[in-house]
């Protein structure tokens, strides 16, 4: 079992389970209180799911793409918390979760995962479907562009604004299971945040 969050969008919470999918799951939709609502949505799913810490095999980080703001909390709680538990981390792309989701609801065929970056940019990523793990099968991105310079082609596009931890924790699990490579542990950030220390001011007499 897994304990997973992410914080790309909004804030979403979840413990699931390779044979049993997705046993507990909280989402809030806000993009401003990542920091005020990820520890409550953390106790809550682990009582509602009756999981104990010491029962977690792992816990599952959403790397992003995302603003740096919000992204870095969920994986700053995904690290403290198995830090200590003393469990392993294991990285996991946001959108691969958004295309798992997708594709699992009866989706077919090219998609392209757009989500919201802020100052007018978007995020996103394309996939060609699903392999015999039932893992995406991402062929570009994540990437970032003006909504105008996203090329749609033959894809269907696919703009939300959340991210499922339920399926980011089974795209973790189903990566395990075939003995593939996790994601980079390195956020995505995809650019610069948007404050940056100050120079200072240069004193001259």
């Amino acid at each position: 079992m897994l304990l997973a969050i992410d914080s790309s969008l909004g804030t979403s919470v979840a413990v699931v389970d390779y044979e049993r999918g997705i046993i507990a799951e909280r989402s809030i939709h806000d993009t401003r209180r990542h920091a005020e609502v990820v520890g409550t949505l953390m106790r809550e799913v682990l009582a509602e799911s009756g999981v104990e810490t010491s029962e977690l095999s792992g816990v599952v980080a959403g790397m992003g793409p995302g603003p740096f703001t919000g992204l870095r909390i969920g994986i700053a709680a995904a690290r403290a918390f198995a830090f200590g538990a003393g469990k392993p981390v294991a990285p996991v792309v946001s959108h691969d979760a958004v295309a798992l989701e997708w594709y699992a609801s009866g989706g077919e065929g090219e998609l392209l995962v757009v989500t919201d970056a802020r100052r007018r940019e978007n995020y996103w990523s394309r996939y060609s479907g699903t392999d015999a793990a039932r893992l995406p099968i991402r062929i570009d991105g994540p990437g970032l562009s003006k909504p105008h310079e996203i090329v749609v082609g033959a894809a269907t596009r696919h703009e939300v604004d959340r991210v499922s931890a339920g399926h980011l924790g089974l795209v973790a699990e189903y990566t395990w299971a075939a003995g593939r490579p996790f994601a980079a542990d390195e956020p995505l950030y995809l650019r610069s945040p948007d404050v940056t220390p100050s120079a200072g001011k240069r004193v001259t007499s």
